[in-house]
């Protein structure tokens, strides 16, 4: 009875450590599911796999190091950040950073002018119909639209 008892608790270690590694990997036929959820034929093969590997007594590193080997880095979840991967793992903050950098010019830019202008109206010079029109959309403020932080503020305290 105790050896079926540690047969049972090693094949439940078995399932569980198996479990966890096909939730990780991600099906190569259908890309978007992992091989625990997907019903392909080759994520079929790669559950077997995963569970021989384990009987064997490969580490979960070992099997995923397997699996990267044979097909490819793309079947993991989380790919390593190495330097072929660094561009795409970094790519978010550089165009983040770029789309803060042309913000910041154009609000710097749109500021000189208007001190152009501002100093050009002391000077007693008249503004061309674009810069009267650039002035007048700087100097008045937006009309609110819809829900502002504000409404709903006042909303949620019951004024």
């Amino acid at each position: 009875m105790e050896i079926k008892d540690d047969e049972v608790k090693k094949a439940q270690v078995v399932e569980a450590r198996a479990r966890n590694i096909s939730h990780n990997v991600r099906c190569t036929e259908c890309g978007s599911q992992s091989i625990e959820d997907s019903q392909a034929d080759i994520a079929i093969l790669l559950r077997k796999l995963i569970r021989d590997e384990i009987r064997a007594g490969k580490s979960d590193k070992e099997i995923y190091k397997k699996l990267e080997e044979d097909y490819g880095e793309t079947v993991l979840y989380a790919p390593k950040f190495d330097l072929q991967t660094a561009a795409l793992w970094l790519s978010p903050l550089l165009v983040a950073g770029a789309a803060g950098g042309m913000r910041a010019y154009n609000k710097h830019r749109q500021k000189t002018n208007v001190h152009i202008m501002a100093l050009n109206l002391v000077r007693g010079v008249p503004l061309t119909p674009k810069e009267k029109e650039t002035m007048l959309d700087l100097l008045t403020p937006p009309p609110p639209q819809g829900i502002t932080p504000s409404s709903l503020w006042s909303r949620w305290r019951g004024w």
